[in-house]
């Protein structure tokens, strides 16, 4: 079995989230998912998600190519969730290229594109926007 690991805060799940998640489980024969949570969110991006981290993962879990879940609380950490995990490859979306290549001594490191012209950054800026 080859087992496939991404990370991510996965808020406000739109279509390219859907895309990045199937390609990235087309790696592999499972689909690990390192979800964020709140904390590390607001520290890394400086504010809280707009869906809570329970949230979150119930949207996750509900995706028939996401085959497991399990909380992401440290960036530094990503050696050891992959290791912990047993993971064969590493996927992440392509505006990391180059980033995660110091895991490839324990596994194999894919980077995929993304869906153009989708982030949640914009999606939350365009809501917010339209409620002014």
């Amino acid at each position: 079995m080859r087992r496939v690991i991404t990370f991510g805060t996965f808020d406000v799940l739109h279509i390219g989230h859907i895309r990045i998640l199937k390609r990235a489980r087309a790696e592999g024969d499972a689909l690990i998912v390192g979800l964020s949570s709140d904390e590390l969110n607001l520290s890394k991006k400086g504010r809280t998600p707009i869906y809570p981290y329970h949230s979150r993962e119930e949207l996750l879990a509900s995706l028939r190519f996401v085959d497991k879940i399990f909380t992401e609380e440290s960036l530094e950490k990503k050696r050891d969730y992959i290791i912990q995990h047993k993971a064969d490859v590493l996927v992440m979306g392509d505006d990391w290229y180059g980033k995660f290549d110091e895991f490839k001594d324990i596994c194999d490191v894919v980077y995929l594109p993304r869906t153009p012209s989708i982030s949640t950054t914009e999606i939350i800026e365009i809501i917010k926007e339209s409620s002014n």
